[in-house]
Order: structure tokens, then C-alpha cells, then sequence
């Protein structure tokens, strides 16, 4: 009929009437959060890609493997870059057997024989670990004098009878006539404006320079602290081996808490993990724990670059440092050059380092390598970001 409307149903009516609104489907829904996805993943991205930047362009002489490896472990990574150090380590195991670089032990037994001609007292040798023993191996030779006297000296041995053709630093430092001074790192401990001492040296022989050394795991993982200035980076802990700097200008390394303590005379402190040698012994757990005890580096793999540092009956300190070394290799080696207390220190071919240095007709210092390390021998000399030790003339 002309007039009336096709909708019987008034229901159908009003939903004629209705303006059209287009609604949401699944389709339009997925495309929204593949954006947020998108978006929220470009901002990660982004965010990981400025935190590496900084990592990378911190004003450090690391290298750019120990940077990024470094930042992986502090956002979490650590197990994969340890994997892929374990993979590394697979790949290129220490050599067993062979012969070290005899050139090298040569000069040191021509370098005994030319100190007893000139009168010159060096140490008595340290005891070969490997049988026979090779000539001029363990023999000390003077690297630094002060009035005639030799006050660092250094000797080299095979670390065991397995790594034969690996050599180890023996480095001896009078504790009369030379003193420690603890240095800061930009990023362990870093706040460096606490601290009186710089994050890098002064390439100048008036400074009284001798030699430098790397200090512990970084502060974290040390169990235990880094003191100095009045303030303290981690927490003093009860027991933990210890490297003590006195005002008077000499050193201590002991058990915190029984050996050295807090006192108004102590200048700086530095704990890393237990102590290796105690009392003149081996410790009991020098052989167990290697990855919870003695660092994780290489998922706790024995043998790798090591340094220690240890302290004998008169004073005197003893520094170790080489490659395929195990946590009693280490300890057997300080043990040997007459170390009563001893403690490791840092661990990892990118972090140990010994240098020696000599005055130069330029005016300036010339750093010496005491074995081939992956760092340069001035790594001092220019900001670094792990702590460190220098030694100078008293």
C-alpha cells in the first residue's frame, strides 16, 4: 500500500533508522597490538641500544670486548657471555707440555750471574715446581733499585708439570723501601670525587714510580670492600683475605677481623674473596669451590690468567701472575717465593696486569710487561675503570 512502510517488525525499523558505526573486529584489533608491539619493542631498542652506547664510550681504556662483556653481565647476561667464554675456552684449551721461551730464562740466569759479579745481593731463587728445573728458571733479577739495592726483583717458573711451556711472574717488592697506593677505578668503585687518589697515573720518574698492579674482582663480587678516605664501597667483611695499606707507608695482607682491622693508621683497604696461603699453608678450600670460591670466569674452568699477591715473614710482598694457572697453581707459586699469607686477586686475561717502569733521557717513564698480558703496559697512564696499585720508591 502506497504511503506505508516495507517494516512489518517495528524492531527491524529502528535498527534501519540507526546511523551506521563501523565496530571493532579481530582483524583491527591484531593491527593495534602488532603497533604497541612494534612501538614497545623499538623503544627497547632503542633504550639498549643508548645503554650500550654508554657502556661503549665511557671514558675508560677497557677494550670494547671487555665493555660489552661487562655490560651484559650487569643487565642480567652473565650466563651467556660466560657461555660463550666456555665455548672460547673449549676451542683453545691451555697447551699441555712443551717448552716456554728459553731466551727469556736465559737472560735471568745472566742477569743472577752479572749481580754476583757486581756484588749485587738478588733473593735466593724460588724452587722450581717442574723436575728438572730449567737454567735460570726461578732466578730473580733486579727491575728496579733504590741506592744500590735491588727493591723489586722478578723471577720466572713453569706454573706445573702439566703447562710446561707457560712461564709465571714471580714479582718480589721490598717492604722497606717501597710503599702501595691504592687507586680508584671510574666504574669500581667509582665515585671518584671520594677519593684522593685519580683513576690513572702520572707519566713522570719525580713521582717516585716503580710499578702497577690490578686489584680484585670487581667490588661486588669480591665478598667484601674497598676502603679508603674515610669511606667504604661494599661492607668490611669478617674474614675476608684483605690487602691493608698503612699512613707509615707499609702493607699488611691478612684475615679482616684476626690479622688487620680497622685502626686510625689504615690508609686504605681491599678485600677479595678468602685467603689462598694462611699461616704459612695452603688453605683447605684452595682446591674446592673453584667457581663459587675462586671466580666464574670460563664457567669455573681451572686452569686461566691469574694474579695473587702475598706477604712474608719480613714484610716483603710477593705478586703472581700468569696464564694456565689453577687456584693452587697460584698459591703454590707464592707459596714457593715465601709468601706466609696470600690472597688472589683479579682473574681474566682482559683484567690482570704487572708493569715495571724506568726513567727514560726524555723525562719520561717506560713501562715493562712482566709477562705478555692482553692490556697494554701503559694501561695506567690514561683513565681505567677497575682499581689498581701503584708501588712507588719510600
Amino acid at each position: 500500500m502506497l504511503g506505508t512502510s516495507n517494516h512489518s517488525n517495528p524492531e527491524e525499523a529502528k535498527q534501519v533508522s540507526e546511523p551506521n558505526v563501523e565496530k571493532p573486529t579481530t582483524k583491527n584489533a591484531k593491527r593495534r597490538f602488532l603497533r604497541t608491539l612494534a612501538l614497545v619493542l623499538l623503544g627497547g631498542i632503542i633504550a639498549t641500544g643508548w645503554s650500550v652506547g654508554r657502556a661503549i664510550s665511557a671514558p675508560t681504556n677497557d677494550p670494547l670486548s671487555a665493555k660489552v662483556a661487562e655490560w651484559a653481565r650487569d643487565h642480567g647476561l652473565g650466563s651467556v657471555v660466560t657461555g660463550l667464554e666456555a665455548v672460547q675456552y673449549r676451542l683453545n684449551p691451555p697447551k699441555i707440555g712443551g717448552a716456554p721461551k728459553i731466551q727469556l730464562l736465559k737472560d735471568q740466569a745472566s742477569s743472577a750471574t752479572k749481580a754476583t759479579t757486581v756484588g749485587v745481593t738478588l733473593n735466593k731463587s724460588v724452587p722450581s715446581i717442574v723436575s728438572p728445573k730449567l737454567a735460570g728458571e726461578g732466578s730473580f733479577k733486579a727491575v728496579a733499585t733504590s741506592h744500590d739495592l735491588p727493591v723489586v726483583q722478578v723471577a720466572y717458573l713453569r706454573p706445573d708439570s702439566l703447562h710446561t711451556s707457560y712461564l709465571s711472574a714471580v714479582i718480589w717488592m721490598s717492604g722497606e723501601h717501597t710503599r702501595l697506593e691504592q687507586h680508584p677505578g671510574a666504574l669500581d668503585p667509582g665515585q671518584l670525587d671520594l677519593w684522593s687518589t685519580k683513576n690513572s697515573l702520572s707519566n713522570s720518574p719525580v713521582s717516585g714510580l716503580v710499578a702497577a698492579f690490578n686489584g680484585g674482582f670487581k667490588i661486588k663480587d669480591s665478598r667484601g670492600g674497598f676502603y679508603q678516605d674515610g669511606h667504604t664501597v661494599g661492607v668490611l667483611r669478617d674474614g675476608a683475605a684483605s690487602l691493608v695499606v698503612y699512613k707509615q707507608g707499609n702493607s699488611q695482607i691478612g684475615k679482616w677481623g684476626r690479622d688487620v682491622q680497622m685502626n686510625p693508621d689504615v690508609l686504605s683497604v681491599r678485600q677479595n674473596l678468602e685467603l689462598l696461603i694462611d699461616k704459612g699453608h695452603l688453605t683447605k678450600d684452595v682446591d674446592a669451590a673453584v667457581m663459587t670460591t675462586w671466580g666464574k670466569t670460563l664457567g669455573g674452568k681451572n686452569f686461566v690468567w691469574r694474579s695473587g699477591i702475598g706477604i712474608t715473614g719480613k714484610g716483603d710482598l710477593v705478586y703472581v701472575i700468569g696464564d694456565a694457572l689453577s687456584a693452587h697453581s697460584l698459591a703454590s707459586l707464592l707459596l714457593r717465593a715465601g709468601a706466609v699469607r696470600a690472597m688472589q686477586l683479579d682473574i681474566n686475561k682482559a683484567w690482570i696486569s704487572y708493569m715495571w717502569f724506568t726513567p727514560t733521557a726524555l723525562g719520561k717513564l717506560a713501562p715493562h710487561k712482566a709477562v705478555n698480558f692482553e692490556r697494554p703496559a701503559s694501561r695506567y697512564f690514561t683513565p681505567t675503570s677497575r682499581d689498581f696499585f701503584a708501588v712507588y720508591y719510600r
